[in-house]
């Protein structure tokens, strides 16, 4: 018995001891292992200190406080929510220094085509002029690794660059490659200078063709990255493709474009407050259908994660392809099988 009695305090000691090394190893190691961080939900006052040309058709924004007090702390990967003066709200990726906390950074190319965001601010936003943000959030985190590949494509070199420079700085083993239709085009060549050459492929369509398949990209991954790209539907398409067959381990990606609608049926939307009913064709979104009778309905994103067109949704089964939350419906790209009503 005088055994047993001694015996029980030393194991309740050692429990004791791996209990809280455990929560030591818990605490030292959760930034590498939490998730995003929580957005920010309330309206950001800032103003545009610094507008500069980065590319054809693109120009960079530097965003502060209008008192010059430090901004929330953001990682790599995160965007603005941007609300313009017209009252539209688009999302920018930051691409600034990461961890810089005095200003941020977001890009822009013009579209002249697109929903008019772009255009308003190349158009009619000027250094001093005041906008709202909201955030920043994260819908494409940058995961602590070993080795990785980054592809870019275009515009979709915003959130890699601060991802590239994190990766650096942490002394990982990483390869860019940088796509575009000409060196011309693509933003932010002068900052990408300044890394190894031996990391970074610079590759314009102008002088290596347009890439004929994910394969040539992934080439240069490192045995075990993790891939994360941003682009164009067709490149992101390509990388997907591609991945078996490489040295990679995984794909991450952030498209700047709708996703293709696959094996789409059509369907009907009943706008209750409105009384009309919208008929949506196998090829077309429901935001582009309700777009033709109400054409100031809201949208941002339209990759189903900003919210801007989420509608609560009243009757009806929905492909949900979002993340829309609870009864919403993501109209940009969620499908209704038959016949949708929702409050709008």
């Amino acid at each position: 018995m005088t055994a047993e009695r001694q015996s029980r305090p030393d194991r309740l000691m050692r429990v004791l001891h791996r209990v809280v090394s455990g929560v030591e190893w818990l605490h030292r190691n959760s930034r590498l292992h939490a998730g995003p961080p929580r957005p920010v939900n309330h309206d950001l006052p800032l103003v545009i200190s610094r507008i500069s040309t980065e590319a054809d058709g693109v120009r960079s924004l530097r965003l502060t406080r209008p008192d010059g007090g430090a901004l929330p702390a953001w990682q790599p990967g995160a965007h603005l929510d941007v609300l313009l003066p017209s009252g539209r709200k688009r999302q920018y990726s930051l691409c600034g220094p990461p961890g810089e906390r005095r200003y941020y950074r977001i890009a822009v190319r013009r579209l002249a085509d697109g929903g008019g965001g772009s255009r308003e601010i190349h158009d009619e936003l000027a250094e001093g002029d005041r906008i709202v943000a909201r955030g920043p959030r994260n819908a494409f985190p940058f995961v602590a690794g070993r080795s990785y590949l980054f592809v870019a494509g275009g515009i979709g070199i915003t959130p890699i660059l601060p991802m590239v420079r994190t990766a650096a700085t942490r002394g990982a083993d990483w390869r860019l490659v940088y796509t575009g239709r000409s060196r011309a085009s693509m933003p932010f060549l002068g900052e990408l200078a300044g890394l190894p050459a031996d990391r970074v492929w610079i590759r314009p369509d102008t002088e290596f063709g347009i890439p004929a398949a994910g394969g040539e990209l992934l080439a240069h991954a490192p045995l075990g990255a993790s891939v994360y790209a941003c682009g164009p539907v067709p490149m992101i398409t390509a990388l997907r493709l591609g991945l078996p067959g490489s040295t990679a381990r995984g794909l991450h990606w952030e498209r700047f474009s709708a996703p293709p609608i696959v094996d789409g049926r059509a369907f009907t939307v009943e706008l209750t407050r409105s009384g009309r009913t919208v008929e949506v064709p196998a090829d077309r979104t429901a935001l582009e259908a309700i777009g033709d009778v109400l054409p100031d309905i809201a949208y941002s994103c339209r990759q189903g994660f900003c919210g801007t067109c989420h509608v609560p949704l009243l009757s009806g089964q929905v492909r949900r392809r979002g993340r829309a939350r609870g009864d919403d419906v993501a109209l940009c790209v969620d499908r209704g099988q038959g016949h949708l009503a929702v409050d709008l």
